[in-house]
């Protein structure tokens, strides 16, 4: 299956049966015990880069893209905190829930931009560009055109989760795929950190801080880079 077909088969399952199934998760209703567990290891992802970013004292008025920004778990609370966001998704129907959410949260006052575009189709210059629990999606043999691309949009700070592959997690995976049905969403890559770290350090940026986020069916490796 080529990247195209990888990027459409997200881009209707997220349009689809699979907004509904999400669009629970990253809220606040009822779930069950397997959403709920993800929900809350996403929400420690997020949790963990709000608190680095509010240490550094200085995200009012900063200029932040939010790359595949799902319903707005991330950017709302950085527009809340006074960032200039912009925000997008390849799903318009996860924009339009992240721009009602913004509304209902911010009213008028510093809403971020919200747009409806793939992670290729980004353009523009931010000091901090955020991809979180995107590369998921995408495939090995991308990840180098797929980050150099995030870097040329990133003036200071580029911030990456994504699956880490490790023997642990290869064995879960290979697990949840003998268990086909409603839960199964779309194709999962995991990637080896040391890749991810490879490409960035050739692309010119240094680590600066990671993180990891770990619970029974949600894990995901944060990383911070800058320049």
């Amino acid at each position: 299956m080529t990247v195209t077909d990888d990027k459409t088969v997200v881009r209707d399952y997220f349009n689809a049966t699979g907004f509904d199934r999400w669009r629970r998760i990253y809220g606040d209703g009822d779930v069950n015990k397997v959403q709920l567990d993800i929900r809350k290891g996403h929400q420690q992802t997020v949790d963990t880069l709000l608190e680095w970013l509010t240490a550094d004292g200085n995200l009012a008025g900063l200029t932040c893209c939010d790359a595949g920004c799902g319903v707005g778990s991330l950017a709302i609370p950085l527009a809340q905190a006074g960032a200039k966001v912009y925000a997008s998704d390849i799903s318009a129907k996860m924009v339009e829930e992240a721009q009602r959410r913004a509304t209902d949260v911010l009213g008028d006052d510093n809403r971020p931009t919200f747009d409806v575009k793939d992670l290729e189709q980004l353009s523009g210059r931010y000091h901090t560009v955020i991809c979180l629990d995107v590369l998921i999606h995408y495939p090995q043999d991308q990840m180098q055109t797929m980050i150099a691309h995030l870097s040329s949009l990133a003036e200071s700070r580029l911030v990456l989760s994504f699956a880490p592959k490790t023997p642990c997690y290869t064995l879960l995976k290979k697990v949840g795929e003998f268990f086909p049905g409603p839960s199964k969403t779309t194709r999962a890559y995991l990637h080896r950190e040391a890749d991810i770290v490879k490409i960035l350090e050739t692309s010119g940026w240094t680590i600066e801080r990671r993180a990891m986020t770990k619970t029974q069916f949600y894990f995901s490796r944060l990383l911070e880079a800058v320049r």
